[in-house]
């Protein structure tokens, strides 16, 4: 949820981390706080790993950590579902939870970071959040993300957004997830109102560019969970190596090269079907992003959306990370009027991002509601359908920590 009531007053999510902070470790000092928002991929799946652009937005709906530095090395954080706490000091060895438990993202977090930088104070935090998690709006990369920044304030160290971006992928490394960096990109150093062409990541290379003003991005959920880092983890790190194979057997070094390069035979070339189809999906989504950043940059919504339908296709068909749930979805968000609709995210499940403008998105929400979500019991308005706002990133536009 957005809001948490308290009485008959609604508060915020920071408010909500303040005073469950409080509740938890008491009240000498004011605690800080830490946001990091979510982020909604546009157009450019599964081809950031293999160093090709894409163009996310960070959205409004964030994690939040209220903390205090500690004299020790020792961590203690909580989440808002109280089930169970993080417990660890900044000497012990990286020890994964259950497969999937919020709090391995906590301890790959100060991994990580020590990988660079010497942290000689820990931290007690309490972790808020009205992100969707499981939804393919990368709640997982933000919390890395949040408590990263949390340790750093704590121990007075100010990295740079691209140091940062080159570190924080390795923990999700330990996690076990074989992503790429765009998630901690986009959280980062996101602008609001922009969209985050992410044209390089070594060296890191953005243009920020404006999101039409009356362009509206509906973002819908399928209702079933996508757990990247948990059963579903192997399933979403073949794709990357099927991808990686594929250019391998062909003899080059990168996809950038294999672009300007291939041909027709490549293809031929390429006998194993899981390999072929990743190349084909990289290359033809590499292409979209490209075309989709005019699109926006011409406010062009016809050539925008059909290049959603694309790009959902190709996830669908050829490299079959969709499912008939968001497959159905996709399909009633365009007959309900929107421009274009795709699977966002690393797929197996999570949301749908449909472009819609002023003019029609009332209409598309309320019919998907009619329609899509009829009868589901499980259906929250404010959590599974909403307008993502283009936002700042947790530096808000800045290049450093304490800029």
């Amino acid at each position: 949820m957005s809001k948490h009531h308290i009485g008959t007053r609604q508060v915020s999510v920071s408010e909500h981390a303040v005073a469950n902070f409080e509740r938890l470790f008491g009240f000498p000092v004011e605690p800080i706080l830490i946001s990091a928002p979510g982020r909604v991929n546009l157009i450019g799946e599964h081809i950031d790993y293999h160093e090709l652009p894409v163009l996310p937005i960070a959205i409004q709906k964030r994690i939040v950590i209220a903390f205090r530095p500690r004299a020790d090395k020792g961590v203690r954080a909580t989440s808002q579902q109280e089930i169970d706490a993080a417990e660890f000091t900044l000497d012990s060895p990286f020890t994964s939870a259950s497969q999937g438990h919020w709090s391995n993202y906590v301890r790959a977090s100060a991994q990580a970071i020590q990988t660079r930088y010497a942290l000689t104070r820990g931290i007690n935090a309490f972790i808020a959040s009205d992100l969707p998690s499981a939804a393919g709006l990368s709640s997982s990369s933000a919390l890395l993300v949040a408590f990263s920044l949390a340790l750093l304030r704590a121990n007075e160290i100010e990295p740079t957004l691209n140091e940062l971006t080159a570190l924080l992928p390795d923990g999700e490394q330990l996690v076990g997830t074989r992503g790429g960096a765009m998630d901690h990109v986009a959280i980062l150093g996101s602008r609001a109102g922009f969209g985050t062409l992410i044209n390089s990541f070594a060296p890191l290379e953005i243009d920020h560019v404006p999101v039409p003003p009356s362009w509206r991005f509906l973002v819908a959920h399928s209702l079933v969970d996508a757990q990247k880092s948990g059963a579903l983890r192997s399933e979403y790190n073949a794709r990357r190596a099927a991808g990686t194979n594929a250019i391998e057997r062909l003899g080059f070094v990168s996809y950038r090269e294999a672009i300007v390069n291939c041909d027709g035979h490549c293809i031929e070339a390429l006998t194993d079907e899981n390999e072929r189809n990743a190349f084909l999906h990289v290359t033809s989504e590499a292409g979209r992003v490209q075309q989709a950043a005019r699109a926006l940059q011409n406010h062009d919504l016809a050539v925008f959306g059909r290049l959603l339908g694309e790009s959902h296709a190709s996830l669908r068909d050829r490299l079959r990370v969709s499912l008939p749930e968001i497959d159905r979805l996709v399909d009633s968000a365009v007959h309900a009027g929107a421009y274009g609709a795709r699977l966002t995210g690393a797929g197996f499940g999570g949301c749908v991002v449909c472009l819609c403008t002023d003019n029609n998105v009332k209409q598309v929400r309320n019919k998907l509601v009619k329609t899509f979500y009829a009868e589901r019991p499980e259906f929250d308005v404010n959590r599974h359908l909403f307008i993502a706002e283009p936002s700042a990133g947790a530096l808000g536009g800045k290049t450093t920590v304490e800029e």
